[in-house]
């Protein structure tokens, strides 16, 4: 997004001013939200709340050659072939539990990614073993360990923050929908990862990956570029292996654009496959959680234990019905055979020649697979939208659905935005040491009332115009789907300009549409690159096909570095 247009929009003169709505950045390009450092946690980053902080234990009974041989592994096993080994015996989920635990000890001083270590995921795993020992398998994720974002609630010993420590002692009743179709499916709840503070929904100079409890997350290939956000920890979690998958959230662009610079797989579904029940919001219009994975076939087994009705949240009347009943349907390495493909390049091309280079290997790619490549399916851009309809509608839901969501909450917490905004005032040190909570304060002066007319017109305004850009060159150019570069390269922690690169996730975030990236490669040989699947409402399986495929013939992903800083670079 242009500087003066932000400037237009929040009257402020930073000059990388950042609008950001729950992930990447709901009102800038996706490589404008860049980190700075800001202040470490007081407690151990693998430590929030009560949730004590994990050392690894050496009992004596521990092999240390099968572990290293396991820690090994991890970087590319698949959740089916993890299955399969405690199927076998070769396995136990305590086993693979303590792996990732160690892991997360070892690396995550170096990254944030993970904010709490849950108390009682060793004993969660003992008792899938037993479970399994007996016969009885939940489900498909049986034993897989698993972090998810620090704004889904566990009614557990793990606190649910959302970054901030204004709601360090909130006591969630229950937990959130999407988590008990984790535990339904035999998933053993890892711990909490770290993100952009409330979803970067708080100020307009937010740094994407920093919040007050977790401290700033930090990108795995080069430790010095941004992580993107704002599910950052779950994204750099996945990519550093510290859980055999992850749960972000995005509300635009905030598993994308993390996971695009992460070189993982990650899926924004269609709003409403996945119930938002128990998730701090930014606004129900937009908000939905997804599944972060270093390949596909993890991606689609989490989404498919994740995704579901719930009478709590009307918006997923229809997703039992939205998936086919097996995941493995769409795990076809020939799916794109006979497809059409439209090819979004305005505004995405010319801007990096890394970017150019990779997309233009992936669209060589899609046509030796068989796919009709179709070119100048561009998608309109949206900043006009943006400007006149989606911000209004977006302050007004957030007040209204944040009010919801801190008064149901048990705790002792602020109980609405108002409180928050004091909150933040008198713990400034701690909440604001670089940048203010300027959304906050124009969201509080809403009414927050969201049967308004006038809020009712900005928020169809918005919806209709994103459906239409998408759904019109679906239909103009007869397409299966569309592809597009996700994004940049992770910028360098102090790059201060935004890209022109022209936002790809916001038009499928408003609309309420899937979106899809997957590795397509590497800026200088380092940096990781995405390529986007996009389509219309509930095509998420038919776009799992296409990535899956285009995974499996064009196999990019290597381990992260940890680079400090890029070959080069003093």
């Amino acid at each position: 997004m242009e500087k003066q247009l932000m400037r237009s929009l929040t009257r402020t003169t930073r000059r990388h001013a950042v609008i950001a709505v729950s992930a990447a950045c709901l009102l800038v390009p996706l490589a404008a939200c860049t980190p700075d450092d800001g202040p470490r946690p007081a407690a151990s980053a693998t430590s929030t709340g009560g949730a004590a902080p994990y050392a690894p234990k050496n009992d004596g009974k521990r092999d240390e050659k099968r572990d290293g041989r396991l820690d090994e592994r991890l970087d590319r096993v698949t959740i089916l072939e993890l299955q399969e080994d405690m199927k076998g015996k070769r396995l136990t989920s305590r086993e693979l539990t303590q792996a990732y635990l160690d892991r997360i000890h070892r690396l995550n001083p170096r990254l944030n990614a993970v904010v709490t270590v849950n108390p009682d995921a060793l004993d969660l795993a003992r008792k899938s073993d037993e479970l399994r020992r007996t016969g009885e398998v939940r489900g498909p994720l049986e034993g897989i360990p698993v972090l998810i974002k620090d704004n889904i609630d566990t009614a557990d010993r793990q606190p649910t923050t959302a970054g901030s420590t204004a709601l360090s002692h909130s006591k969630p009743a229950q937990d959130a929908f999407l988590v008990k179709k984790l535990r339904d499916a035999g998933a053993v709840i890892l711990g909490k990862a770290n993100m952009s503070e409330w979803a970067n929904f708080r100020s307009v100079e937010q740094t994407a990956g920093w919040s007050a409890t977790g401290g700033q997350t930090r990108n795995p290939y080069v430790l010095d570029r941004s992580p993107c956000g704002s599910s950052s920890g779950s994204a750099v979690a996945a990519a550093a292996a510290l859980a055999a998958v992850t749960i972000g959230s995005e509300t635009d662009g905030s598993i994308v654009c993390p996971a695009s610079v992460t070189s993982t797989v990650g899926v924004k579904p269609t709003l409403g496959m996945v119930s938002r029940s128990g998730m701090i919001p930014i606004t129900s219009r937009h908000d939905t959680a997804g599944p972060i994975a270093r390949n596909t076939t993890d991606a689609a087994l989490a989404l498919w234990a994740i995704h579901g009705s719930d009478t709590a949240d009307t918006a997923t009347a229809d997703a039992d019905t939205a998936l086919p009943s097996d995941h493995r349907e769409v795990l076809d390495p020939n799916a794109l055979r006979g497809k059409r493909i439209g090819v979004w390049r305005k505004g995405h091309i010319g801007i990096d020649p890394d970017v150019d280079r990779a997309f233009d290997v992936a669209v060589q790619r899609l046509r030796a697979l068989g796919a009709t490549v179709v070119e100048g399916a561009d998608v309109a851009d949206s900043k006009d939208m943006m400007q006149k309809d989606m911000l209004p509608a977006v302050l007004t839901e957030f007040k209204h659905d944040l009010n919801a969501y801190l008064a149901a909450t048990p705790g002792p917490h602020p109980k609405n935005l108002t409180e928050l905004i004091a909150f933040n005032k008198r713990n400034s040190t701690v909440e604001m040491p670089k940048f203010g909570q300027e959304l906050f304060e124009m969201a509080d002066k809403t009414d927050g009332d969201v049967d308004a007319p006038v809020y009712r017109q900005h928020r169809s305004a918005a919806t209709r115009q994103a459906r239409q850009a998408i759904d019109g060159v679906l239909a103009e150019h007869r397409l299966d789907a569309i592809v597009t570069p996700t994004g940049v390269p992770a910028p360098a922690v102090e790059a201060l300009d935004p890209t022109p690169f022209e936002s790809s996730t916001r038009n499928s975030a408003v609309a309420g549409y899937p979106h899809i990236t997957v590795p397509a490669g590497y800026a200088r040989d380092t940096l990781p690159l995405g390529v986007s699947f996009l389509g219309t409402r509930y095509s998420d399986a038919n776009l799992l096909s296409y990535a899956y495929a285009f995974e499996r013939a064009t196999p990019v992903r290597k381990a992260p570095t940890y680079l400090p800083t890029l070959p080069g670079r003093s």
